[in-house]
């Protein structure tokens, strides 16, 4: 199956950024979009507007963190619609500080919904595509993930091994799933919202004059979608013209 029409996409982290905007022109290409996130309020709104402009959309409050949580929420979109083509895992954090700053339980975040949020991804999915025979994951690595900063050394380890996790799948599952790794560059989300140490906040923010708007992403994730069954787009790099990183 290929192209976007009519294919089944569960989107996690859906509710605002680069989650909403793939969801918004996927939905518009005629995927049937399925939606996670922990605030429904911002789900709701966003599947009565692409209900409005003629879409199919579907959601369900998600916490990736919760392995029951990513189980329910692929389950929903297979019962919904029959089967399930794409999973995009896309939902993550970035509260950046320098490590001397100790904000352990900000680096656990990190790794609970960036590295554990995808392998759930990745674990409710697979069965699904393998019974199927046919499928594919998107997963949302950063620059980060091929280049480490000040103040982004662990947020920079968890993409690394989005990455890592990406490849590792490609190679084990061949055949009939696809695996795409998209990096983003400095983009407009609510990404920043998450900093609280006020020196890494304040260079984000400089940094993020720059930013790409979140739909420059959703066209690199629907590229990687549309194409050909016998074709994966293994990565895309997306970032700013005059990002230096």
């Amino acid at each position: 199956m290929s192209g976007i029409e009519g294919k089944v996409i569960a989107i996690t982290g859906a509710s605002s950024g680069i989650g909403e905007a793939t969801a918004r022109l996927l939905a518009q290409r005629g995927a049937h979009v399925v939606l996670g996130a922990r605030r429904t309020d911002r789900l709701e709104a966003l599947v009565s507007a692409i209900r409005a402009g003629g879409g199919s959309a579907r959601y369900r409050k998600l916490d990736v963190t919760k392995r029951e949580d990513v189980e329910s929420f692929m389950g929903f979109a297979r019962a919904e619609h029959g089967r399930l083509d794409v999973i995009i895992n896309n939902a993550g954090v970035m509260p950046l500080s320098n490590l001397e700053a100790l904000k352990v339980d900000e680096w656990d975040r990190m790794i609970d919904v960036n590295i554990r949020g995808v392998l759930h991804g990745i674990a409710a999915g697979l069965p699904i595509m393998k019974a199927q025979r046919s499928g594919q994951f998107v997963n949302l690595s950063s620059i980060g993930g091929h280049s480490v900063v000040p103040t982004a050394a662990v947020y920079c380890a968890t993409k690394f091994a989005v990455l890592a996790i990406s490849e590792g799948l490609r190679q084990e599952v061949g055949g009939d799933i696809r695996v795409t790794v998209i990096s983003p560059g400095v983009t407009t989300s609510e990404l920043a919202d998450t900093i609280s140490d006020p020196g890494a906040r304040e260079g984000m923010r400089e940094f993020r004059r720059m930013a790409i708007p979140a739909e420059a992403i959703a066209r690199s994730i629907a590229f990687a979608i549309e194409q050909p069954a016998d074709v994966d787009v293994s990565e895309i790099i997306v970032r700013p013209t005059a990002s230096p990183y």
